[in-house]
């Protein structure tokens, strides 16, 4: 176990207090609060935690393999972000939607969670906000609102999305089966699906919209929340988040269209290109997403070429082992910014063929994706580097012990989803916390004696919310919403709201140990 003072755990708090108060209070962008605060880190890993040159230069190689593993996303999104804007797509699906329902509520619920929550079940970091928000801004949201609101959106589709990649890894890391795991994380995601709709609900029409729409939102939550249980406990995870969205979505404009024949209102005539050339690009994303993801022959295939470094085993001065083992591994062909890449160029030639582009229209795409993309990057960069760092010194995994300690395991449920939160914040990814503090999640909950399956589902909440405000995950979704420098003032708000679901989840995980006797 590792030893730790008081003093060591405040000090570890700092990276993370410093990049909070740089970027919410004194208003620096992510590259600049984040290179400040990596520095920070680096200074506190050598002379308090004990990191040698070796530790931090290994923590560095790692820091740029993910990075390059995050930029490949943000590059290929602002790619096909600009090869639809070029076209004229982003007003357009605006129109449409408009035409479907001019109600605002509505409209949020539609992009920001459903859809969003769609796109997280096929990509990954950071795509939905990345893809949603300028969809917002077409039809009238504000660029910080949009990004606040997908955010939030997507955030209970976390962890069975990516083909459940973050179930998955804490399946790994605990040693327990996935049918074991399966229906606590899922009963957990549903509590988080109902929260997250309903604060989307809030931040698109306000509270009076909300209350308006509030039986839809309970509906397609449900019935969101039930599928994906299904799913999960049938051993068919990689597919809930999914599903289990695109059924809320059908549900949706299906509800809407019956309502409109109700009230005997047509769907009013939207001129110039037809909706099928509007949403091609999305189309042609989600059917390449569909065919790399779901199809095992084709998924074995583009994956045959991945890029990754070996890394040896190294060892702090107060006995922190980061254990030997390859970099993660870039797929070149299989990842998702490979497929936002393939998406993009052929929806341009598509688009170009139609001839709806202008002269010049390479020249102003290209020079659109450099001008969002090289502030992010560097961005990017610091934020994984800290996060490598902490990781490395041991700093991570002491802030998880200070909050786990001493704590009556009554009341632990109430700090489990927090660890997770803490973790996805920190690294940008459920994924990343799974892998520090499942294994720790799992300990505890067996010298506290309460069910480790409760407390593993609470963890991975936790850390698919807490994920959804990260630093680096913000960065991803200014990029494409034109608020590169405001990452911090975005944050902010994110955090504000974005914690909210996390403590529903908290409470709930209380009162599920008390109903179960497992006290």
């Amino acid at each position: 176990m590792l030893q730790f003072t008081p003093i060591h755990w405040l000090l570890a708090c700092l990276p993370i207090l410093s990049l909070l108060l740089l970027m919410l209070v004194f208003k620096w962008g992510g590259s600049k609060a984040g290179a400040f605060s990596w520095f920070l880190t680096i200074m506190l890993s050598i002379l308090v935690f004990g990191a040698g040159f070796k530790v931090l230069a290994y923590a560095q190689i790692r820091a740029l393999m993910l990075t390059l593993d995050v930029l490949y996303i943000i590059w290929m999104a602002l790619l096909f972000f600009h090869v639809s804007n070029e076209a004229g797509v982003i007003s357009k699906i605006g129109t449409h939607l408009n035409a479907l329902t001019q109600d605002r509520t509505l409209q949020g619920l539609i992009l920001a969670w459903l859809f969003a929550s769609f796109i997280q079940g096929m990509g990954g970091f950071g795509v939905p906000v990345a893809v949603a928000a300028p969809l917002m801004i077409g039809v009238g949201f504000s660029p910080i609102q949009a990004v606040l609101i997908a955010g939030i959106g997507h955030g209970w589709a976390v962890n069975f999305g990516s083909m459940a990649t973050s179930f998955q890894t804490m399946v790994a890391v605990t040693g327990l089966p996935g049918e074991v795991l399966a229906p606590d994380s899922a009963i957990f995601m549903g509590v988080a699906c109902l929260a997250c709709g309903l604060l989307v609900g809030i931040l698109s029409g306000g509270f009076k919209g909300m209350l308006k729409h509030s039986l839809l939102i309970v509906f397609l939550a449900g019935l969101m929340s039930v599928v994906q249980y299904w799913l999960a406990t049938h051993h068919l995870w990689t597919l809930g988040a999914t599903v289990a969205s695109l059924s809320g979505l059908l549900a949706a404009v299906g509800v809407l269209q019956w309502r409109k024949k109700a009230k005997g209102e047509k769907t009013a005539a939207v001129g110039g290109l037809s909706f099928g050339w509007v949403a091609f690009p999305y189309i042609l994303l989600i059917g390449l997403a569909a065919c790399v993801f779901m199809v095992p022959a084709v998924n074995e295939f583009v994956n045959r070429i991945s890029l990754s470094l070996p890394i040896p085993e190294v060892r702090t001065a107060m006995g922190v082992v980061t254990p030997a083992g390859d970099t993660r591994a870039i797929s070149v062909l299989g990842h998702p910014g490979a497929i936002l890449g393939v998406a993009s160029i052929l929806s341009m030639l598509v688009y170009a063929r139609l001839g709806i582009y202008q002269a010049g229209y390479l020249s102003r795409i290209w020079d659109s994706v450099a001008k969002g993309a090289v502030t992010s990057s560097l961005g990017i960069l610091c934020m994984v580097s800290l996060a490598t760092v902490m990781s490395h010194s041991g700093m991570t995994q002491i802030l998880a012990l200070g909050l786990s300690n001493n704590i009556a395991a009554a009341y632990y449920p109430l700090v489990a989803p927090f660890i997770g939160m803490i973790g996805a914040f920190i690294t940008g990814s459920n994924n990343n916390a799974n892998v520090l503090f499942a294994g720790l999640q799992m300990q505890t909950a067996n010298l506290l004696k309460i069910p480790v399956t409760l407390i593993l589902g609470s963890q991975t909440a936790g850390g698919s919310l807490g994920s959804m405000f990260a630093p680096a995950k913000v960065i991803v979704g200014c990029s494409t919403a034109g608020l590169s420098g405001q990452e911090g003032k975005v944050m902010g708000k994110t955090i504000l709201y974005g914690i909210l679901p996390v403590i529903v989840v908290a409470v709930f995980g209380y009162i599920w140990l008390r109903l179960r006797g497992g006290m």
